[in-house]
């Protein structure tokens, strides 16, 4: 790893000799300073992930520059999950030796259509899981993952206890109260919590029936590995949760996060070629039409145009990021607060790294406020790529007056 580092810099002289660009230009269009471009190619200084992109794509490198420089969290192997503990135990045994049954729309069934004694309480379950994905949007995950992990168990039990006529969909509705549960334990900074209540979605929704919530639990699965910087498997895990048999959202919203895992290495063609794909299935009346809860964001207009936004970013044209990001973040609902975050710095870091750092700050000053009613270790990550970004603009007045803000968000979390 220390040799690809010492590399970096004299290839890097190399491709901006070829290109016929002076230290001088090459730095005014990069928005950086020369004294540092000229201390990375000389071997004294090493190169960030963020600056190894931005040359990359402006130096058409393909990918070259960026495999130079370590990230962390890369070379883990994504295609298992670490070895975890069950995280429920009511009726485990119970409800897994139901056996499967047909495959059950989830909507229809806890709509009233189905007649069980089991009913009033599924129906109202179900309307929990709602008020509970809304709650998510404003709360304070850690807050939220002990009472998740309640209903998850209670609903696992109540599918041992009922007929096996209508075991299926106390069971389906348990494993999206798991799948939801680990999602929020990734936003609290749980990753192994994260994988575990994933596979128990998986392993509850195969026993009520659906063999399609185990492929979107590969998906929920690469974006683990996303965030922890592992390009490869977040692509490996998501282009196996993309097979012509499964439901059309599925193999959309996967086709979605195999394009970020693309942009992360800084191969742009497989990620403009996943985003098509992702943007035709999820534009298909199929996707558009499936079965309730409506699986992944369900605030997000045109996922696909924001995932495009968010891609162009780590494929070094923040300016284009920042165009798009703007777009669709204007589409995004007030009351939408942890997307509003999430979207909202990755496009106050484009507008960084394109050199628009008083917009930037404004942008990042609203969410900054929000932020300790909707605390988020995925959308630190981009918190923290923000203030590397700004520390190259100390003498701006925007900038130091941010950073109490940025401090504060980013401080570790009390015990």
């Amino acid at each position: 790893m220390v040799g690809t580092t010492l590399r970096f810099g004299p290839e890097l002289r190399r491709l901006r000799q070829e290109a016929g660009l002076t230290l001088t230009e090459f730095s005014a269009a990069l928005n950086y300073d020369k004294g540092h471009l000229s201390k990375v190619e000389r071997g004294e200084r090493s190169a960030s992930p963020e600056l190894a992109m931005r040359c990359d794509a402006f130096l058409g490198a393909n990918g070259e520059l960026q495999r130079l420089v370590v990230r962390p969290g890369t070379g883990s192997d994504a295609t298992e999950p670490p070895a975890t503990r069950h995280l429920w135990l009511v009726g485990r045994r119970a409800v897994l030796a139901a056996g499967t049954g047909s495959l059950v729309d989830l909507g229809l069934k806890l709509g009233g259509q189905a007649s069980s004694a089991a009913d009033p309480l599924l129906s109202s379950f179900r309307a929990q899981f709602d008020q509970l994905r809304q709650l998510g949007q404003s709360t304070a995950p850690r807050v939220l993952v002990p009472l998740l992990e309640t209903q998850t168990r209670t609903v696992a039990g109540l599918a041992a206890d009922t007929p096996s006529a209508t075991r299926a969909p106390a069971l389906l509705l348990a494993s999206r109260f798991a799948e939801f549960t680990g999602w929020m334990a990734q936003e609290a900074g749980d990753s192994g919590a994260a994988l575990g209540w994933t596979g128990e979605a998986a392993e509850l929704a195969r026993a009520g029936g659906d063999p399609y919530l185990g492929s979107y639990a590969l998906v929920r699965r690469a974006l683990v590995t996303l965030y922890d910087g592992d390009a490869a498997g977040t692509i490996t895990l998501a282009r196996r949760a993309q097979s012509d048999g499964l439901p059309p959202r599925i193999r959309g919203l996967a086709a979605q996060r195999e394009a970020q895992g693309h942009a992360l290495l800084g191969d742009e063609r497989d990620c403009l070629r996943s985003l098509d794909r992702a943007r035709e299935l999820l534009d298909s009346d199929d996707a558009r039409s499936g079965a309730e809860p409506v699986i992944g964001t369900t605030h997000v207009s045109d996922p696909a145009a924001m995932t495009t936004g968010w891609c162009l970013h780590d494929l070094g044209h923040p300016k284009a990021a920042a165009e798009v990001l703007d777009l669709e973040c204007r589409r995004l609902p007030p009351q939408a607060l942890r997307t509003r975050a999430r979207y909202g710095f990755r496009r106050s870091l484009a507008h960084a790294a394109s050199g628009e750092v008083e917009h930037a700050c404004a942008i990042a000053g609203e969410l900054l406020g929000v932020m300790p009613a909707v605390p988020s270790a995925t959308v630190n990550s981009d918190v923290r790529r923000l203030a590397r970004e700004l520390s190259r603009f100390r003498s701006s007045r925007a900038v130091r007056d941010l950073q109490p803000a940025l401090a504060r968000v980013l401080a570790p979390a009390p015990d």
